[in-house]
């Protein structure tokens, strides 16, 4: 069974798979639908995702997508570090607008459990950083929505310097989270 932890935001936990390891190498078991289930989490995912970052510094993020395509994400390393948010915005919700950072690793080998409602995103800390994730719905541009890294209603402090962050166009121009359009809390 992983070892499977609250961080504070609803929903979000850190899972930490079993390694079993020797001279060869390791196994390690990274996603069971039942011994999320044992743990009251149920997940059906349907894509997988993978992201590979050359530089330090890249920033990928907050995206979201809205319902009817909402995705849950569970994210890990497999090369490199990168420091993972997630933001609650589900309007109505006691944490709306508050946000909770883990550093994911291929050395720790943790990933992060990301629930609808849930903006996303990660900076690269080493280079050649790669990050694979399982989403719960499949990609959907018209539902695709981003809220800017640096919205100072959330206050994320990224662990990289501003003026080394490297962005896509599209995060960069991403809205506000005054101006975005959100989830409803309970729904």
């Amino acid at each position: 069974m992983p070892e499977i932890r609250a961080l504070g935001l609803d929903g979000v936990l850190e899972i930490i798979p079993r390694r079993f390891g020797d001279e060869r190498g390791f196994f390690s078991e990274t996603y069971n639908a039942e011994a999320l289930l044992a743990h009251g989490i149920r997940l059906a995912f349907v894509q997988d995702n993978h992201s590979y970052s050359a530089i330090v510094g890249t920033l990928r993020g907050l995206h979201y997508q809205l319902p009817p395509r909402a995705q849950a994400k569970l994210v890990r390393v497999v090369r490199g570090r990168a420091f993972d948010v997630v933001v609650d915005i589900r309007k109505g919700s006691p944490t709306f607008a508050q946000w909770i950072g883990l550093e994911l690793s291929a050395e720790r080998w943790n990933q992060i459990l990301v629930p609808v409602g849930f903006a996303h995103g990660f900076v690269t800390l080493e280079p050649e950083t790669e990050v694979l994730y399982k989403v719960s719905e499949h990609y959907s541009a018209e539902h695709e929505r981003a809220i800017r890294f640096d919205d100072p209603q959330i206050g994320i402090k990224w662990p990289v310097d501003a003026d080394l962050l490297r962005l896509s166009a599209k995060d960069r121009d991403a809205s506000l989270l005054a101006d975005a359009k959100l989830f409803d809390f309970g729904r």
